[in-house]
């Protein structure tokens, strides 16, 4: 299989100090690190997806902002692609799909923010294209959520994710376990 590594949305603004902080972000960019680390020493195909916001009353990812800006962890080399979209889903309305296929990408691992949103649509999107489908776990994150007025706390939306996409769209690992069996 040839695989791409496609981190979603490691932004500035997921983080510390950002209008969208995660719970876990700072940890999981450093286990995203290690994972574009291992890709980069093999010359593997690496895409950065990069959300940038325009939508009317979004208060983050907003154009122009260091906010929607990478994250100096996993800052894209020159010759990795960074596609910008406006949607969850990184395949919508986007190259992404044009350039996997151009690069004869059967297999993604798939790293980044937030769990519940982009992540997961992603996810879905690709197995739907029919991709097979590695997620990091540790390298993702997402946030406490709220629904019928129960609040849900981020490692429970983050487990509860990881689970559905785990039972059929994806093989969800720990960074040390893919990293042992590459």
């Amino acid at each position: 299989m040839k695989a791409a590594l496609i981190l979603i949305d490691i932004q500035n603004d997921y983080f510390p100090n950002g209008a969208n902080e995660l719970v876990g972000s700072e940890q999981a960019s450093l286990r995203a690190r290690e994972i574009l680390t291992s890709f980069r020493k093999k010359n593997d195909l690496v895409v950065h997806i990069q959300h940038v916001s325009t939508r009317a009353g979004s208060t983050f990812f907003l154009p122009d902002t260091f906010g929607a800006e990478i994250h100096e962890q996993v800052k894209p080399l020159e010759n990795e692609k960074v596609i910008v979209k406006h949607y969850p889903n990184s395949f919508r309305e986007t190259e992404l799909l044009v350039y996997l296929k151009e690069n004869d990408i059967n297999h993604l691992v798939i790293a980044g923010m937030m769990t519940h949103m982009c992540v997961d649509a992603t996810v879905r999107a690709a197995k739907d294209l029919g991709y097979t489908i590695e997620v990091i776990a540790d390298a993702c994150a997402t946030k406490d959520l709220e629904v019928n007025e129960i609040p849900v706390k981020a490692k429970d939306v983050q487990t509860a994710f990881l689970a559905g996409l785990n039972y059929f769209y994806a093989t969800v690992r720990k960074t040390k376990d893919y990293l042992g069996h590459e």
